[in-house]
């Protein structure tokens, strides 16, 4: 007996797989047992499908009117918000995160307003950057791509990064460019309702119904074909960095945009005085992050470094009998398992030692205790690429340091991170080290964090959810925060000798709209010449 599967969106239907090579269903971590509907796995025929209907309204989305644009944005986010019950308890069963705490009380409201913030971005034109050269006759700003931009969403966010509500959707949308959207296979029934509530906000706003594509899954190859293919003009990727580099290698063979989010350890350096200050609460401090969310967050703390000496031994004891007293995590998948257990080989082969684990039970499920590991600073300095293996889970490595030159010493071997973090004394008693130690890390992480885990990342123009290379695939985009997350789905337009009247709006000799434009090097919102 032949298994019907849920439809997909292409072309702005819902629609029966053309060329289903499968089904699967989402599965209930703490328990392991499928549940929900059966989704079909895609085959090349329903890619080809979306990438052509994607295409088909690339132009139109482009020209579309910006108020159309933040509208849907707006009709979404509300949208969202009215439908909190059943999303949250769809995502609930995917992915056994709570439900009060982390989904409704934090990533739903996260979602939404990071829906809302790129509609104000859009109506306000400042992600545009516009540039007015008089003396030159040229004129600038950012524009859309005018093509696709296909996004994969991860497994620890169903919500904030799903492919089809996330960051990386508003950003693109809001650039008006149309998006296929990747569900990841763990929660496919929550992206359902996203996208059902996504089509229906296009509709209502007026825009093409085929500027969002929904998929559910498909395998590999046709992954990398995908990315690879002319019509497509940028990818957000956010998950492993064997997949990432993958989906890279081909779409930079195609001069396709790719724009990933990739593995990050996200040191921990904590001072002598902070230590001394504050030990116990600072071991409660980690030991809280490292397991939050099970620890399958981008910014966990997969590192912490501590000095040698009385200070630090007593946060190690402290921090040890957290993680020993603690109950097993429930993880998303067999494959967040399987690849937990690869990692926590790969560190004990380099050498490092199990120092504490909590209780696993014998529950069924993805289920994995809590576990700190450590070695000395000569061991992680001899092995720097092996030790600093992602554990996606409640995994973290300790390292002790001498003193304040060799946690630099450290600092310097650290490949790139989305964060790095230190934890100072209040009495300035650490603020040589930090110094020291800061200088080595800046450049290699997104992010420098005073006085708190990484686990928290706020939806802030200011903010930077991006790093150096292995973190990410380019150290100068945000993925997080309205407008610069924008900007990687856009493209730099620039007029020269063009007619006022033939130009776009924020280009115009007036602005009605008093958009802050850099006119002949000076940032002003007066109409070219008022100023000047």
């Amino acid at each position: 007996m032949s298994i019907i599967a849920e439809p997909l969106l292409i072309a702005g239907q819902w629609q029966l797989a053309r060329e289903s090579l499968g089904a699967f269903r989402a599965r209930e971590p703490g328990t392991g047992d499928e549940i929900g509907p059966s989704f079909p796995v895609c085959g090349a025929a329903d890619v080809e499908a979306a990438l052509s209907a994607a295409a088909s309204v690339a132009d139109e989305l482009a020209a579309a009117a910006p108020e159309r644009i933040a509208a849907f944005l707006e009709i979404y986010a509300d949208a969202i918000d009215a439908d909190a019950d059943k999303l949250v308890a769809l995502a609930h069963a995917e992915t056994a995160l709570p439900a009060p705490t982390r989904l409704r009380g934090n990533e739903l409201p996260r979602t939404s307003g990071q829906l809302r913030q790129a509609a104000k971005a859009v109506r306000g034109y400042r992600w545009t950057q516009p540039v007015i050269d008089t003396g030159a006759g040229l004129r600038s700003h950012l524009a859309p791509l005018s093509k696709p931009v296909l996004i994969f969403g991860p497994n620890n966010f169903p919500f904030a990064f799903n492919a089809i509500a996330g960051s990386d959707f508003a950003s693109a949308i809001a650039a008006r460019n149309p998006v296929i959207a990747k569900a990841h296979p763990s929660h496919p029934g929550t992206s359902q309702r996203l996208a059902q509530l996504a089509h229906q906000a296009l509709i209502d706003a007026g825009l093409p119904a085929a500027a969002v594509q929904m998929l559910y899954h498909f395998d590999n190859a046709l992954g990398l074909a995908l990315a690879g293919d002319t019509r497509l003009g940028a990818i957000g990727f956010t998950g492993s960095r064997g997949g990432g580099l993958a989906l890279k290698a081909a779409a930079d063979r195609a001069g396709v945009l790719c724009y990933a989010e990739l593995s990050s350890v996200n040191p921990v350096f904590l001072l002598p005085g902070a230590l001394a200050e504050r030990g116990e609460a600072l071991a409660q401090e980690f030991f809280a992050s490292c397991t939050m969310g099970s620890g399958q967050f981008c910014t966990h703390p997969g590192v912490v470094i501590v000095p040698q000496g009385a200070a630090g031994d007593a946060f190690v004891a402290a921090a040890c009998a957290h993680i020993a007293a603690a109950g097993s995590s429930v993880l998303f998948s067999q494959g967040v398992l399987d690849h937990l257990h690869q990692g926590l080989s790969i560190l004990r082969e380099a050498g490092a030692r199990v120092l504490a684990e909590g209780d696993a039970g014998e529950a069924a499920g993805y289920r994995h205790a809590p576990t700190l590991l450590g070695v000395d600073a000569a061991t992680f300095l001899a092995n720097p690429r092996a030790l600093q293996t992602e554990v996606f889970g409640p995994v973290s490595l300790l390292v002790r340091a001498s003193g304040s030159e060799e946690m630099a010493q450290l600092a310097r071997a650290f490949e790139g991170s989305l964060t790095g973090t230190l934890y100072r004394a209040a009495d300035g008693s650490d603020d040589a080290a930090w110094s020291l130690i800061a200088t080595a890390l800046r450049p290699r992480v997104g992010r420098l964090i005073a006085n708190k885990m990484p686990t928290g990342v706020a939806v802030s123009p200011a903010m930077n959810h991006g790093g150096p290379f292995p973190s990410t695939g380019h150290p100068g985009f945000t993925a997080v925060g309205m407008p610069a997350a924008i900007h990687r789905f856009a493209a730099l337009h620039s007029y020269d000798g063009v007619p006022d009247a033939l130009l776009p709006r924020e280009l115009h000799d007036r602005n009605p709209g008093g958009v802050p434009r850099l006119v002949d090097g000076e940032w002003t919102t007066a109409d070219v010449g008022d100023s000047l």
